[in-house]
């Protein structure tokens, strides 16, 4: 077998386990907003427990990348390549880092009746899953034109943030005991707005990787 095709197949696998680390995370944060939208606390309980396979996954690709820098030494494209998808597992890491934080805050959150209608923060959630997925899409596919879009999209997820904050703050302002619930909510939205924002992150890696220019959005 040539050194090359070593080289590709040791990518593949790579950029497979990549996307089976995403998915996972996809995973946690749809179960985090079933069980906000359900008051499911033992749902939103359980999602902390599936990132301890997020973490193993990134050792694994961090050691897998590292052995194909020492083994293969590739150089120019290839390099970025490998360097660009070591740099990418930090944010997809915190993808399920922010999903166990919702998941932690539901098994928790305060009195029996939601303060108010879920639809901004379903919204929001519904959103980082698509920008988590496609962002790491859109490096297994070298696609910048896919990645341009997440970056793109990330003002929608900032302008749902600013919904749910202007509407908590106006519901803490009519009742002062609507503040525990809200601040709850307001945590949560924001780890939503952090995943997007952690999308935009491996979205710009993928350019990075196709340019050689790490610009920031």
């Amino acid at each position: 077998m040539s050194i090359r095709k070593i080289f590709e197949d040791e990518l593949a696998a790579l950029k497979s386990e990549l996307v089976e680390m995403c998915r996972l995370t996809e995973t946690m944060i749809e179960n985090a907003i079933t069980a906000l939208l359900n008051r499911d606390r033992e749902l939103g309980k359980s999602v902390g427990k599936m990132d301890k396979r997020v973490d193993e996954y990134e050792m694994d690709i961090e050691k897998r990348c590292m052995r194909i820098l020492l083994k293969q030494q590739p150089v120019a494209k290839d390099f970025r390549v490998v360097s660009t998808a070591l740099k990418m597992i930090t944010d997809i890491e915190r993808f399920g880092d922010q999903a166990s934080d919702i998941g932690d805050i539901v098994y928790h959150i305060t009195g029996d009746n939601y303060i108010k209608p879920l639809h901004y923060l379903k919204a929001m959630g519904n959103l980082a899953v698509k920008m988590a997925r496609e962002s790491v899409d859109s490096f297994i596919r070298n696609d910048e034109s896919l990645a341009d879009r997440v970056i793109q999209t990330d003002d929608e997820m900032d302008e749902l943030f600013l919904t749910v904050k202007n509407e908590l703050i106006s519901l803490i302002k009519q009742n002062a005991e609507n503040g525990d619930q809200a601040i709850d909510l307001m945590m949560i939205a924001k780890y939503l707005e952090r995943i997007g924002d952690h999308a935009v992150n491996v979205a710009e890696w993928t350019k990075y990787n196709g340019t050689g220019v790490h610009l920031k959005f």
